[in-house]
């Protein structure tokens, strides 16, 4: 699936490719030692990125900004939608032209064939989170330089790609589900959830590190546990089950923002609710519906009904009215008639989620959903693309007119010239939207204020410091 950019603030950005140049650097003068590093995809794929990243600065490898300093340029790779394959192979392709020594990894890793076929000149290929098989690959053409672990210091909490302020806590791999427009459970396999104690040391070790606000991934949140025999894991010498509802009662104890993305609606989450009514865990919840409609929702093969889930979702607001639902839809999807379409409008009206992203379809290779006839016309989809983006600024725009008057706690991302651009509970990084406060140039990435809203637009807000 290609994602259209209609509005920033409104499409989905968690799953489309993003460049990123490592420019992290110890102070290993090693010959021989210097590893390039392009880490593209979505932040279940930055976490595999930091991964790889700290194993490197571990053994005492310097990462360089720079494809002509380095010995050998890893590329980890993203292979989920047509547009992301795309920037794949020309991250690759540009990585052998300005280096010649590529190793490349991520979801397009499976997919060694494809790879070779247009890149025959890599070094080196692994599939999605095979840490140990890339680093096999360094060792090879980079040799591993002499390490004194008393002078090329790895922080507790390893290397990050994100701000200092905040930071994905991956909590799993893979996926159990058979949607027939994905194929992750084909690049990354079935569900295997991280040892409870893993995560929970990991997420007390960012909040050691100045994180202010740990947003939790995978690729189905509320699956979490549900392949581990033994439920009963450690941490801090505590048992704690392995669960989702016992993860977020954990979490929530550390006194930092918790966002949970990626959850599926199973019965479960209503235990999570809460949580968030009491202000242990963010009242947010990431949530890919995808359609409305009960014939494509079949033919998807996803899980939930879509009443069902409006009843839940009425019943999560009755528990914690604060609560901010963001979601994303598939609009054309083989077989979608005008009348599917307008279900998921209706559905959309009466659901009012605060945050919404958009796909249209396109055929993803080694998807099920290729085998469906009646494929939407582009023109079509276009269309309804359009309507159903309209619908939803109309939800969004009212929704920020509530706002104005609120007093609200504002997590500081950046600050210019201009002043200082920030978030609340309300907005993930990245994908939500923001809350802009002119003239704010002494505050500083990181700071935790409280802004009166003055001004709403369709995505964003602006407030003054108080």
């Amino acid at each position: 699936m290609t994602v259209e950019t209609f509005n920033p603030k409104q499409t989905t950005t968690l799953e489309t490719p993003k460049k990123v140049l490592d420019n992290s650097s110890n102070k290993s003068q090693a010959s021989g030692s210097r590893v390039g590093f392009v880490s593209l995809g979505c932040p279940k794929n930055l976490v595999d990125s930091e991964r790889i990243l700290t194993q490197l600065r571990t053994e005492g490898y310097e990462v360089v900004s720079s494809y002509d300093g380095a010995d050998v340029v890893i590329v980890n790779t993203c292979g989920f939608i047509d547009s992301a394959v795309q920037e794949s192979l020309d991250t690759i392709g540009e990585a052998l032209e300005e280096n010649g020594k590529v190793i490349v990894t991520g979801c397009l890793g499976a997919r060694e064939d494809e790879i070779k076929e247009v890149h025959p000149g890599v070094l080196g290929i692994t599939g999605p989170h095979a840490y140990e098989n890339v680093m096999d690959h360094v060792h090879e053409f980079a040799p591993q330089p002499k390490h004194n672990p008393f002078i090329d210091l790895v922080p507790d909490q390893g290397v990050k790609l994100t701000p200092k302020h905040f930071a994905y806590l991956k909590i799993s791999e893979g996926c159990n589900h058979k949607c027939t427009f994905c194929i992750i459970p084909d690049m990354r396999g079935k569900l295997v959830s991280k040892p409870i104690g893993d995560v929970l040391s990991e997420a007390e070790r960012l909040k050691k590190a100045g994180v202010k606000e740990l947003l939790v991934i995978s690729q189905d949140t509320s699956a979490y546990g549900v392949d581990v025999k033994s439920k009963t894991g450690f941490w801090n010498g505590m048992p704690v089950k392995t669960d989702m509802l016992n993860m977020c009662k954990a979490l929530g104890k550390m006194g930092i923002w918790v966002r949970l993305h990626y959850v599926y609606p199973y019965p479960h989450v209503d235990d999570i609710i809460p949580l968030m009514a009491e202000g242990k865990i963010l009242p947010y919840l990431d949530i890919p519906f995808q359609h409305a409609s009960p014939r494509i929702l079949k033919m998807m093969k996803r899980p939930g009904k879509a009443e069902r889930i409006l009843e839940s979702i009425k019943k999560w607001r009755e528990i914690c009215p604060e609560l901010v639902i963001r979601s994303t839809f598939i609009v054309g999807f083989p077989g979608e008639t005008e009348e599917d379409f307008q279900i998921l409008l209706d559905w959309l009206e009466e659901a009012q989620l605060d945050r919404v992203g958009c796909f249209k379809y396109s055929p993803v290779e080694g998807a099920k959903a290729n085998e469906l006839a009646e494929p939407v016309d582009d023109d079509v989809m276009q269309d309804r693309f359009e309507r159903f983006m309209l619908k939803q600024q109309a939800i969004s725009q009212a929704k920020l007119q509530q706002r104005i008057g609120q007093t609200m706690q504002v997590l500081i991302d950046e600050v210019d010239e201009e002043g200082a651009i920030g978030r609340t509970y309300a907005d993930a990084p990245e994908i939500d939207g923001a809350v802009y406060l002119n003239g704010e140039t002494s505050l500083k990435a990181g700071d935790m204020v409280s802004v009166k809203i003055a001004h709403a637009d369709e995505y964003d807000l602006w407030g003054d410091v108080i």
